[in-house]
């Protein structure tokens, strides 16, 4: 899946986060979610999953631009 068929709900200008290299919530097409951040090392994952950690406004603006 390519970055251009996500629907970006954070990051989109507000506060200082304006780059593809910070943590944002993406929305697929099927309506599920693709969240970018730093790698976290909490547990080890089963093999083709992984773990990120995102700042809970990175959330909460995800959650506003969806209207829930």
């Amino acid at each position: 899946m390519a970055r251009e068929e996500l629907t970006r709900l954070t990051g989109n200008g507000n506060g200082n986060c304006n780059n593809d290299d910070c943590p944002n919530v993406y929305r697929t097409a099927t309506g599920s979610f693709v969240v970018q951040g730093d790698l976290s090392t909490a547990f080890t994952t089963p093999a083709g999953e992984g773990l990120v950690e995102i700042p809970e406004d990175v959330l909460k603006e995800a959650v506003r631009a969806l209207g829930w």
